[in-house]
């Protein structure tokens, strides 16, 4: 775990709506997407994850417009994913003021892509987005497009792999665990992050402040995404951020 354990909200988007994906599959409406950035901004969020929730399945436009809004007005850093494909993609997002991309599908179906936009744009804005799935055996098997799509790779290998290949972070997200409000995939985290020489966000499944003790004391990710437990209230950042100083967790202090 890094010095500071960054707390990153994560919001994923079908449209103009903010939803909450069960399983990256049902969905709930949440809200409009700029406004709880704005709101998560204003309560000391360390970073913004926009991940468009349909770019991948169905070509669908990615989120520039949302993105530009929210860099006007929110000053952390912000990663945005979904549906990515090409270098003028990547370009696209980043000139309307995203900091870094996060990739799965394409890079799944051609890995050089990871490559291209590590030497690009730098290692720093290379995000391997890995949706892993439990088999039962000890072992988690990657999926694309929102988690409908068997890959074939198994998840930690893959993250070394992305890790060679110049991707300078990895978002790990355990498919079963996603909305569920059950806890993280503290073994898929864990082996992940004992696995690569880059920072790993845990994500999927946080519906407790427990639950962030938990992965951070158990499987050492260097950033926590979370969403239900903030897009409907049931803690406020700053009872998060407080939850979390209390234990003793290296999470940084809110401005005063």
């Amino acid at each position: 775990m890094s010095l500071a354990l960054r707390l990153i909200a994560r919001l994923d988007v079908k449209g103009p709506n903010l939803i909450k994906p069960v399983q990256l599959e049902g969905v709930r409406k949440v809200g409009d997407p700029k406004a709880f950035a704005g709101r998560y901004y204003e309560q000391g969020i360390d970073e913004i994850l926009y991940m468009d929730a349909v770019a991948s399945l169905y070509d669908r436009e990615t989120l520039v417009e949302i993105v530009r809004h929210t860099a006007e007005r929110v000053f952390v850093p912000i990663t945005v994913g979904g549906g990515l494909r090409t270098i003028d993609d990547v370009r696209e997002i980043l000139r309307a003021g995203a900091d870094k991309v996060a990739i799965n599908s394409e890079a799944t179906r051609r890995p050089q892509f990871i490559t291209e936009v590590a030497q690009t744009f730098g290692s720093q804005c290379m995000v391997l987005q890995i949706d892993a799935k439990a088999d039962g055996k000890g072992k988690w098997e990657a999926y694309r497009d929102g988690g409908r799509e068997h890959t074939g790779l198994d998840a930690v290998a893959w993250a070394i792999r992305g890790c060679e290949l110049g991707a300078g972070e990895i978002l790990a997200t355990g498919i079963d665990h996603e909305g569920m409000r059950r806890g993280f995939d503290i073994d898929l985290t864990r082996q992940v992050s004992e696995a690569v020489p880059v920072p790993v966000i845990a994500s999927g499944g946080m519906g407790a402040l427990a639950h962030l003790v938990e992965v951070a004391e158990k499987a050492k990710p260097n950033a926590v995404a979370m969403a239900h437990v903030l897009h409907y209230g049931e803690m406020s950042l700053g009872d998060v951020r407080s939850g979390a100083l209390d234990a003793g967790l290296p999470v940084r202090r809110a401005f005063s």
